[in-house]
């Protein structure tokens, strides 16, 4: 576990991406940043100026050598984004300026920062809480406008603003229970136990709604892993071709022609995709096709979504009910993860050749009504029970003419973050947020027990301070010591 850094030391980094640019700013802060920056810098002394004002000036070596030309920002504490005193250097971005300007500040005692240490300060002086301070690298690293627009939310404490109100409820109604604790043998009832377990009641409804959101979170932090399967030649590059609207990959009439992986990221409603077209899966005629097929079964074991594209024209329900068996296995999660359950969406494609086919056959292969011309070739007696994971949705599709590609858009989408998520209200971004919601849901479920069983006031005492030191580590308010090492360790250096 990555261990805290020493927090009275003054800090330095380049705040900018390493490279060639037309400027860089190296950031200083700590107790004698002002101190190092007066030493290096030629211009004004900033001892004597004012917070929030920028400087021109000269940076020089011990030597008296002029390092380059820059301008000087000045943060006092605690008007800064440490809550210390702040100075950031305004360079010009030649590689060499940025290394000789930041050892000229090690040189003069500041000490390289850690990752995440300038955002770790603000996070211990208060400035921030612990879901602003990981909002900053979801905004650093946001792609989207959707992801943008979350860490946004979290930035300006969204999320704090909600864990904060339910901990209020919760807080209240704890204090009148220990209340009574003092009062034990005069047995007297200061907290109303119908209105406590109507408001337990509530709040494990919202937490509910929070987990769910993190299915939507996940999703805009990291893209949705979907990968197209199913045999060769049933359209899959096609299909992946129509999805980007460009021609990505190689299509022919030749099985087989996809060999090895391909990935591109796709954008739907703010939400990435990083859609893999893979190998087509069947008994392999050559070595390297075996390798191409042994990485699609891969893929799909890492998928979060897997789009089985199945030939309504060539291969037979059997066949496909077959592959659906191979897929589905490996789709099965344990039941306990915060990481959105695998799905499987079927596509029944080149329905221009066949446009009478139903799609229901899938799942009811032996429905009387359905004439037999309609029904897919070699149908057999089979059970969809048989089937390890149903498909979440069935669609009748032409990859070729474009056909209802907008319609598996949607689907992808709704399939990934599920329904009844609103982007605009508060969304459970991380695993840690998600682990401390379930367990603080967990106490609660403890909470309504002892109140449906008549426990002592002091055992659901205990289990709301649970609840309450789970809520409180979401927003580093109580017991966040030994996880703040790893958190700030995924930042980059500068923030």
């Amino acid at each position: 576990m990555p261990t805290l850094p020493d927090l009275t030391d003054t800090i330095a980094a380049l705040a900018t991406p390493p490279g060639t640019g037309a400027i860089a700013v190296v950031r200083l802060s700590g107790p004698r940043a002002v101190d190092i920056a007066d030493a290096v810098f030629r211009g004004k002394r900033l001892h004597e100026q004012c917070s929030h004002t920028a400087h021109v000036g000269r940076i020089e070596d011990e030597d008296g050598h002029i390092l380059d030309e820059a301008v000087v920002t000045l943060f006092r504490a605690p008007r800064s984004y440490t809550g210390e005193d702040v100075v950031e250097f305004s360079v010009h971005g030649s590689p060499y300026v940025q290394q000789a300007v930041l050892g000229l500040l090690l040189r003069r005692g500041a000490r390289l920062a850690a990752p995440g240490e300038f955002t770790l300060r603000a996070f211990l002086n208060g400035k921030i809480d612990l879901t602003q301070a990981e909002a900053v690298a979801d905004l650093i690293a946001s792609q989207t406008s959707a992801a943008h627009a979350v860490a946004m939310r979290q930035l300006r404490g969204g999320f704090k603003t909600e864990i904060a109100r339910l901990r209020e409820e919760l807080i209240h109604f704890a204090s009148l229970i220990e209340l009574e604790l003092d009062f034990a043998e005069e047995d007297v009832e200061f907290a109303n136990r119908a209105h406590l377990e109507a408001l337990v009641e509530k709040i494990q409804t919202y937490l509910t709604e929070l987990m769910h959101s993190f299915q939507l979170g996940n999703a805009l932090r990291y893209g949705v892993a979907t990968v197209i399967a199913g045999r060769p030649n049933a359209g899959k590059s096609t299909l992946l071709n129509a999805l980007l609207n460009e021609e990505r990959a190689i299509v022919s009439d030749i099985a087989g022609t996809t060999r090895d992986t391909i990935e591109e990221v796709i954008n739907l409603g703010g939400v990435p995709f990083r859609l893999t077209d893979t190998a087509g899966i069947r008994e392999a005629q050559d070595a390297i096709e075996a390798i191409g097929v042994r990485r699609a079964l891969e893929k799909i074991e890492q998928a979060a979504i897997v789009v089985y594209v199945w030939d309504i024209s060539e291969t037979t329900l059997a066949e496909a009910y077959s592959d659906l068996q191979t897929i589905g296995h490996k789709l099965i999660r344990p039941a306990e993860t915060p990481h959105p359950q695998a799905a499987l969406i079927v596509v029944c494609n080149k329905m221009d050749r066949n446009p009478y086919f139903l799609t229901e056959w899938l799942l009811q292969p032996n429905a009387p009504e359905i004439p037999t011309y309609l029904r897919p070739k070699g149908d057999a007696p089979l059970d969809p029970n048989m089937l390890p994971l149903k498909p979440a949705a069935i669609l009748p599709l032409s990859a070729k003419n474009r056909m209802n590609i907008e319609y598996l858009k949607e689907t992808l989408l709704e399939v990934a973050i599920g329904k009844g998520v609103n982007i605009e209200s508060a969304i459970a971004v991380n695993a840690r947020h998600y682990e401390a919601l379930r367990r603080a849901n967990e106490a609660l479920s403890d909470v309504l027990a002892g109140l449906k069983t008549g426990i002592s006031g002091e055992w659901i005492a205990q289990d709301i301070r649970r609840a309450l030191a789970c809520l409180g580590e979401i927003t580093g308010e109580v017991g966040v010591e030994d996880i703040l090492g790893n958190i700030f360790s995924r930042f980059c250096i500068g923030k």
